[in-house]
């Protein structure tokens, strides 16, 4: 009797051990998606290769890594964080919200950059990367503000002795003038004009004043904008 039931016990536990070794594909389905981790979707995949729910586990796969890498470069919220991202997933679930995160950020640094600069070549520059910014009037503005006024350096008869002088005025006075344009022979000016780049008034005036201690002829002009272009009235 003792020698029988021993026998017993040992089938019964060898009789466990298969059944808890033989896993239900149902049953680890279910436990992998309440757990809702990669490892588990991995998990079920391993041990059931062949299971036509093998896809679905794939695609919750990435779809996690997906999620992951996005709150990870939203928590970082720089600029190499969300390119690292879009790059990863350029058909990412969270691509729209990442590009429109790196948009605003670039936004603001080129908005900085140019405050910093504070030149008619820096808002114009803001204004052509984003011309739909926030902050493309207020660059516009600044634009309207810095760029309304010019030196006229001279008149000349021919274009070769205008662009002779160009070179001239650029190499003598070059932290004044960052330009000076040769402006053709219109229908109210009969002869070729120099002109400095776009300034503010006050800057126009003390660039002039300036100019004119080295003995360098100039006159203050504002551009007034018409339909037919540009005209200037002196001051």
């Amino acid at each position: 009797m003792k020698k029988t039931s021993l026998a017993s016990f040992g089938v019964c536990l060898l009789a466990a051990g298969v059944l808890a070794g033989c896993s239900s594909p149902n049953a680890d389905w279910q436990k992998a998606s309440a757990q809702g981790t990669v490892a588990a979707y991995r998990s079920f995949i391993q041990h059931h290769p062949n299971d036509p729910r093998v896809q679905q586990a794939r695609n919750r796969i990435e779809s996690l890594q997906d999620q992951h890498a996005w709150q990870s470069a939203k928590s970082a919220g720089t600029v190499q964080s969300y390119q690292q991202y879009l790059a990863q997933y350029p058909n990412g679930a969270y691509t729209a919200e990442a590009q429109g995160a790196l948009t605003s950020l670039k936004e603001a640094s080129a908005w900085q950059s140019a405050q910093h600069t504070g030149t008619v070549a820096a808002y114009e520059a803001f204004v052509g990367q984003f011309p739909n910014a926030t902050e493309a009037s207020k660059a516009q503005a600044e634009i309207d503000k810095l760029a309304g006024f010019q030196l006229e350096l001279g008149r000349y008869r021919t274009a070769s002795a205008a662009s002779a002088a160009a070179k001239q005025l650029k190499s003598r006075f070059a932290s004044l003038l960052t330009q000076v344009q040769v402006i053709a022979p219109s229908a109210t000016h009969k002869l070729t004009t120099l002109r400095s780049q776009q300034m503010s008034h006050a800057g126009a005036l003390a660039a002039c004043a300036a100019l004119r201690r080295a003995r360098q002829s100039c006159s203050v002009v504002k551009i007034q904008a018409k339909s037919g272009g540009l005209s200037l009235s002196g001051l």
